[in-house]
Formats: C-alpha cells, sequence, structure tokens
C-alpha cells in the first residue's frame, strides 16, 4: 500500500523532534500504521532553518498555503499556534479534504466547535492528543479507553512551568518572583510567561477535557481562571504544616446542577500521588463510576514527547483513513448528535473546601468574631491554625480550613471578616479539594 503523505506546518521544537521521531522509528510505525508515513512537505518561514533540519527527505517551502492546497497530501499536521492564521489554515486544509493533525491547545479550546463540525460535514478527522499534557496519552484514555464510564471529575496539573515554580517554591521556600526569574533562566518558563503563570495555558486543555468527559461544547469562555502570581511562600509553608501540598490544578466536575470548569491554585493532601508530581511533569487524575480512580503521568512538554502523540495521531488516522466516518471515534467522544447542552457553573455555584489566612491584630476575641461570621454563613471549620506573634510582633495569622460550601457564601463571609477593626488587609483564599 502506497505511503500516506503528510505536510508539516512549522517546524520549531515540536516540529523538528515529530520529523526526528518519525524517521527514527519508521519501521516500528509502519508495522503498527500497515502503510509507511512520510512528511513530503514542510511549510516554514524560516526556510534556512528548516533545510538544515531536514535536509533532502522533503520538500521545504515559506507559504503554509502550498501545503493545505497541495494534491497530494492527506494529512496536515498544524503545529504554528495560536488561533489566528492557525485556524485559517486548518479550515483550509478540512474544506480540500485533509484530515489534521494539531497540538494547538488554544485554538481547540476556542474554536473547537467550529472546526470539529467543519471536520465532520467533510468527513475528515481532526486529532489532537499533543493538544493536552504533551506526551501523556489522556484524550485517548478519556475517548476510547474510559468510554465505558460516566466520568465524574477529572483534576489535572496540566502546566510544567507553574509546577516547576510551585515545586521550587515549596522546596527552597523562595517567593514566587525569585523563582519566575529562575524558571526563566533555566528555560522553563518563556519570556513572557503569561499563558503559563495565569493560568491560561491550563485552562485551555481543562476546556478540552471537560468537553470530551462530558460530552459537551468546547466552552473557554466559561472557565473561571486563577494563576499563581498572588501565592507567598507563607502560604505553601502553612499548608505543609497542615499536611497539604498547593498545585495549580484544571478541575472540571460533574454535579447535579451543571459542570464545574476551573483553572486554579488549590490545596491537596500531601498523601495523594497527584500531590506528589513535582517539577514540570504533569498528571491527570480522571475519577470515572466503575473503574475508580485513574492517574496519567508524564511530561507535559518537550520536543520528543509531543512527537509522541503527534505521530500517534498520525498513526491513527492512517489505520482510519480509509474507514465510513460513521464508524470512527466521534472527535470530542460523543457521537456530534447527542451533545448535552448542560450548563458550565460560575464560579459562586461551585462548591468546594477553602483555607483562608487572616491577618490579625493579637487581640482578644478576634477568634471568637471570625468564627460566627462562619457560623451565620453556614460554614463549617474543618480545622485551624493560629501562629503565636514572635516578640514584640502585634500582629498574627490564623488559618482556617472549611468543610465544602458554596463560593458565594465565602466571599460574603470574607467581605464581613475583612470589614473587622481586628483584620488586617486582605483574607488570602485558596480553594482545597481532597480527591478522594
Amino acid at each position: 500500500m502506497k505511503p500516506i503523505k503528510v505536510g508539516l506546518l512549522g517546524i520549531g521544537t515540536v516540529g523538528s523532534g515529530t520529523f526526528e521521531v518519525l524517521k527514527r522509528n519508521q519501521e516500528e510505525i509502519k508495522r503498527r500504521a500497515g502503510r509507511g508515513i512520510e512528511i513530503v512537505m514542510v511549510a516554514d518561514l524560516n526556510t534556512a532553518r528548516a533545510k538544515e533540519l531536514v535536509g533532502n527527505a522533503c520538500e521545504v517551502v515559506n507559504d503554509a498555503n502550498q501545503v493545505v492546497n497541495h494534491p497530494d497530501i492527506d494529512i496536515v499536521v498544524e503545529l504554528i499556534g495560536g488561533y489566528g492564521i492557525a485556524k485559517e489554515l486548518v479550515l483550509k486544509a478540512i474544506a480540500n479534504g485533509k484530515h489534521v493533525v494539531t497540538a494547538n491547545k488554544a485554538l481547540l479550546a476556542i474554536h473547537g466547535t467550529e472546526i470539529f463540525k467543519a471536520a465532520q460535514d467533510k468527513g475528515v478527522m481532526v486529532a489532537f492528543e499533543a493538544a493536552v499534557a504533551g506526551g501523556i496519552p489522556i484524550i485517548k484514555a478519556l475517548r476510547e479507553g474510559l468510554t465505558a464510564n460516566r466520568i465524574q471529575w477529572i483534576a489535572g496539573i496540566i502546566n510544567g512551568t507553574t509546577n516547576f515554580i510551585l515545586s521550587e517554591m515549596r522546596d527552597k521556600g523562595l517567593d514566587f518572583d525569585t523563582v519566575l526569574k529562575e524558571a526563566q533562566r533555566l528555560g522553563y518558563a518563556e519570556a513572557d510567561p503569561t499563558f503559563d503563570i495565569e493560568g491560561i495555558d491550563a485552562a485551555h486543555k481543562a476546556t478540552i477535557m471537560s468537553a470530551i468527559a462530558f460530552g459537551i461544547p468546547v466552552q473557554f469562555d466559561k472557565a473561571h481562571v486563577e494563576g499563581i502570581t498572588k501565592l507567598q511562600a507563607t502560604d505553601i509553608r502553612y499548608a505543609e504544616q497542615l499536611g497539604y501540598r498547593i498545585k495549580l490544578l484544571g478541575i472540571t466536575r460533574r454535579t447535579e446542577q451543571g459542570i464545574e470548569l476551573r483553572v486554579h491554585p488549590t490545596l491537596i493532601p500531601a498523601k495523594r500521588l497527584i500531590a506528589n508530581v513535582e517539577g514540570a511533569m504533569n498528571a491527570v487524575l480522571v475519577q470515572g463510576d466503575a473503574v475508580g480512580a485513574t492517574l496519567y503521568y508524564g511530561k507535559g512538554a518537550g520536543a520528543e514527547p509531543t512527537a509522541s502523540a503527534v505521530i500517534a495521531d498520525l498513526v491513527d488516522i492512517t489505520r482510519l483513513a480509509t474507514a465510513d466516518p460513521e464508524h470512527r471515534v466521534p472527535h470530542l467522544a460523543f457521537q456530534p448528535d447527542a451533545m448535552a447542552d448542560t450548563p458550565v457553573l460560575p464560579i459562586s455555584e461551585v462548591t468546594t473546601s477553602y483555607y483562608l489566612r487572616i491577618r490579625v491584630a493579637d487581640k482578644l476575641g478576634v477568634l471568637a468574631s471570625v468564627t460566627r461570621i462562619l457560623a451565620d454563613a453556614t460554614i463549617s471549620v474543618d480545622a485551624m491554625l493560629q501562629k503565636e506573634p514572635g516578640e514584640g510582633e502585634t500582629q498574627t495569622d490564623i488559618i482556617i480550613l472549611t468543610h465544602q460550601t458554596q463560593e458565594k457564601n465565602v466571599e460574603a463571609a470574607i467581605v464581613k471578616i475583612e470589614g473587622l477593626p481586628t483584620v488586617v488587609g486582605k483574607v488570602m483564599k485558596i480553594r482545597l479539594e481532597n480527591l478522594s
């Protein structure tokens, strides 16, 4: 059988890794796919560098349109990123009857519904394993491996940059700004790290996983997103003393009222496996009704780990290219006409537990005033830690862990607590998940 022909848009870190792994393992991949997979054209603005990487193995062009319009190319691999020209090229490739593989989580989180509809109408596939958690096959697990389950919730460490920063803050007791500079020096963080440290990258990925888990459209605009920039080494230390670790989690959960979709720093019991995922590694914990909890761990970024996912998608498409479109795995796991319109809940309606750090004047009756406000808001206290002030100090910290309650109850209580004359500054609030 003739090899399937691939056009590559962008040959940066992931593109060069894809080219290298495909070349190195071509015989093994052919045995798995049933036919050869060949990159025949690469589009990159830096053609000199691209030619250095690929040699004489394929044609190099500087116009991506030449790839998406080429009559002999079967699959287009989009590794440009962003949602401007990338969206235009993906839709053009689909219109031309080409299958698409992409690692572009931002594109799918924002325009996925439109892209998947276009692909369905044209009878082609859009594969995107590399868009979430790099080399970890979490999309395949959710779409296929766990298809017998009613997924209850997903919680994931799905951004390596923020996990590295939080690990360093915990291990070395350093503040956020110091660790960020070190992460940039080591290449873990970009020169402009906004997408990572503000939680946007993780929210793109959580949005995609939520759609697959619950059969809803991708709705990034409904996600609640918080980053790690306001975290202090003090809170990481207090969490540790109480038996918790702080991680930036992407969380999506099915409830009777709707779907939770949120990204924020989260306290997790230190005994949980996911709490011990350190450095730039990723991990995703999935709770299914039949299988229980399953954990997926590995490298969430990098040339060859991400290339592993890209090539797995190429193999899947090669196997299924001639199959009746009706018999392929749907893009979002559920049949397109069976997608649900379950609402995504606003953060005010989310129910979870909380860590509250309250800076107070060291006076009698302060703790009683705080606990009275919590009780009036029907917020039950699970644990409490009151630090003794140092010699000569007139202020101290009260740390409170709550039982589960709605976010709007906590917000209302915080307003009243901050209004107490004995409370100094703002209350630090971090959500807490037991993941049990």
